[in-house]
């Protein structure tokens, strides 16, 4: 796109919402024209856009046969119209362009009642040639609640002061409800340990009824694990059961009498209607450590300013994540030689524990499953045989029976969710941070374990 063009495409990044459906004009090898509605124009770069790929049409046999169309796109905020001149370059069927539009012609599918019509076939990438202001009248903007750049800024000093990563987390999602009047968010880590498919599980929620700690979500499935597996932020702005996560299926899997088959599913917390849902992927480097997730109950409550702001948050957070981790490690402190603390007392807590997927069950209600089940069973046997209760990160590192993955970054997230789970749980145990890489298990209980295949 030419530098000298009075509309860059970023500014009328409003058009491309998706809220109206948009005309497209093209013509066919001898020039007869069509023009037809499409779902999506949707932004991929400042040069290029893409448009939904639905039905082998007219449309499709003219951009084939001559690539050049005219796209109308309007602004309902304040009225605002283009035409874009296009030019098709190719159709893409999988990627992170495809999923993105593929979640939000979900929403858009269920919001205008077309579920099972509204399937995308491909994402038709065209380069922009030109934009064009249409003539017509004009609304006066609506403020917005808050500045996005002054909020990024808000929430960044809180992510920077944060001294460890359960502070940083709890800051974040508390600085974006006051920043940013986001009520409903979670942060789930991704987990890949040796021989274990890699997931998402939550860390740190706000908003919710239940925390939800510890409930996990498989990569790929959802806003949520499209947004780790794809690495692109997912933006969905109406209702659609397709990517709703709630309750409802797990009591039609009770009502199905198929409970069995969720003893050692912890309910992931989320509205049970979202209108609107924002998936950013943290990322540190070449690598995704996570998600940050937000929801409303209001449609097409988070615009590509949202967006953007929350992928400035999601960086942020993926670089301090990475500087905790190499603050810990640098100088991660020796515990004092102790055996276990206070003799307990009381009824024995049975812990029960299955090799199978290192799931762990405090009283025969199940409490926590794969890395960070094992860490438990590892800290409740050395507790139990009275050797100690004072623990190190870099010793869990190096315990080749906890089948950490060679890259361990996310040991100190498994750390908190076990406390975590154990704070809500299991009130007898604990988790007390004692020092830089260090910390104790208290139990005010007797132990009893066994183990299981």
């Amino acid at each position: 796109m030419s530098p000298a063009l009075a509309n860059p495409l970023e500014a009328i990044r409003t058009c491309l919402e998706g809220l109206i459906p948009s005309l497209v004009a093209s013509c066919s090898a001898d020039g007869t024209p069509n023009v037809t509605y499409v779902s999506q124009v949707h932004y991929v770069d400042r040069e290029h856009v893409a448009l939904t790929y639905q039905f082998f049409n007219k449309t499709r046999e003219n951009i084939l046969a001559n690539p050049f169309v005219t796209a109308f796109v309007g602004d309902t905020t304040v009225g605002r119209r283009y035409l874009l001149r296009l030019q098709y370059l190719r159709t893409e069927d999988s990627g992170p362009t495809f999923e993105s539009m593929k979640a939000r012609l979900a929403g858009i599918a269920s919001h205008s009642g077309m579920t099972g019509v509204f399937k995308l076939r491909g994402a038709d990438i065209y380069r922009v040639l030109g934009i064009d202001p249409v003539d017509g009248p004009l609304l006066p903007p609506r403020p917005r609640p808050y500045q996005p750049m002054s909020a990024v800024r808000q929430i960044a000093q809180r992510i920077a002061a944060a001294c460890d990563l359960r502070a940083l987390l709890d800051e974040a999602l508390l600085a974006l409800e006051q920043h940013m009047d986001i009520r409903y968010a979670k942060v789930l880590i991704l987990e890949g340990g040796k021989d274990r498919a890699a997931r998402l599980y939550t860390v740190a929620s706000r908003g919710y009824e239940t925390s939800g700690v510890g409930s996990e979500i498989p990569l790929g499935h959802g806003v949520i694990g499209v947004a780790a597996e794809q690495r692109v932020p997912i933006r969905i702005m109406h209702f659609t059961a397709e990517y709703t996560y709630g309750r409802a299926v797990r009591e039609q899997w009770i009502a199905c009498g198929a409970a069995d088959q969720l003893e050692t599913e912890i309910p992931l917390p989320g509205l049970a209607e979202p209108h609107s849902q924002l998936a950013v992927p943290i990322v540190l480097g070449s690598r995704v450590v996570g998600v940050l997730y937000v929801e409303s109950e209001e449609s097409a409550r988070f615009d590509y300013d949202d967006e953007d702001a929350l992928l400035a948050v999601a960086t942020q957070l993926g670089a301090t994540i990475a500087a905790l981790q190499t603050a810990a490690d640098a100088n991660e402190e020796s515990p004092a030689p102790s055996a276990t603390s206070h003799p307990a007392t009381g009824e024995p807590i049975l812990i029960r524990h299955f090799a199978a997927n290192d799931s762990v069950f405090i009283d025969n209600e199940y409490l926590i499953k794969g890395v960070a089940g094992a860490i438990l069973w590892k800290l409740a046997r050395e507790h139990a045989a009275g050797r100690r209760s004072e623990f190190t990160n870099r010793e869990l590192r190096l315990d080749p029976s906890l089948r950490l993955p060679d890259i361990s970054d996310n040991l100190e997230a498994r750390l908190i969710l076990l406390a975590r789970r154990l704070e809500e749980r299991v009130p007898a145990m604990r988790i007390v941070k004692t020092g830089r890489g260090r910390f104790r298990l208290d139990v005010a209980r007797p132990l009893r374990l066994a183990e299981s295949a």
